[in-house]
């Protein structure tokens, strides 16, 4: 069976990258950012990257430059090497993995991860990334789920952590954004892995949310999130369509 998306991603906004603010010390995916998230009652959405020694860490780039100032992939250092680099603007904040975040969380809010892809082409060439966030999400007892762009790593997690809800994050794949091929935009453009990977959601690109196939999806009852909300007037916007947002820039409404 495959496990449905439990109703609290449904209910609060999704923070994303965690509630990051550079004027308050707390840059993206940051331990400083998720508390402020927590204390504010916001889900939580961060990203995943794999260092050279198998591990999970709570990164969103594939190199480290803008986010650290210290360039190259963080793929081609260890956790415990990621862990000395400073964040830039976090006032001594340095790169979380993530078993550091499910204790900061610890059920407190939903935790929305999305595993970056590693193949660089949305293909096969997956595997220790998902392999590391099982094994961290094993025992977590909060409400939590994964997503992913790669359609591989979505199947992945089906098979190594069942019992995770699961998601596609989905988008218009204009081919001048991506750095991938045309046909494979094109593929991906039109969301047909959704039932082959038993993905329970979808988090779709937010300007893309009147897509026809976004319609069917929501019509067969799939929740649809979406990403990324920057002004309360793009969320009302998007929640003509979306079941929730995720959101950055502004402090997006919670409900009453």
């Amino acid at each position: 069976m495959i496990p449905v998306l439990p109703d609290a991603f449904l209910r609060v906004p999704l923070a994303h990258r965690a509630l990051h603010d550079l004027t308050q010390q707390r840059p993206e995916n940051s331990r400083a950012a998720i508390r402020a998230a927590v204390a504010a009652g916001y889900g939580i959405e961060i990203d995943l990257q794999l260092t050279s020694d198998g591990q999970a860490m709570v990164f969103h780039d594939y190199d480290m430059a803008r986010l650290t100032g210290v360039s190259g992939p963080i793929r081609r250092i260890t956790a415990a090497e990621a862990q000395d680099i400073a964040l830039s603007g976090g006032d001594g904040e340095t790169i979380p993995t993530l078993p550091e975040v499910l204790a900061l969380v610890a059920g407190q809010v939903p935790l929305l991860i999305e595993i970056k892809d590693q193949d660089g082409g949305m293909g096969p060439d997956i595997g220790p990334l998902e392999a590391a966030c099982a094994r961290a999400l094993a025992g977590y007892a909060g409400p939590v789920a994964v997503m992913s762009f790669n359609p591989y790593s979505v199947a992945e997690m089906a098979r190594l952590a069942p019992d995770v809800p699961r998601g596609l994050v989905t988008s218009a794949y204009e081919p001048a954004d991506w750095p991938l091929s045309r046909a494979t935009c094109e593929r991906l453009r039109a969301i047909p892995d959704f039932d082959r990977v038993q993905a329970a959601f979808i988090s779709h690109e937010a300007e893309d949310l009147p897509r026809a196939r976004v319609a069917e999806l929501k019509a067969q009852g799939v929740p649809v999130l979406c990403w990324t909300i920057r002004s309360p007037e793009a969320e009302a916007e998007a929640r003509r369509i979306a079941d929730n947002v995720t959101f950055e820039g502004y402090a997006a409404p919670l409900a009453g």
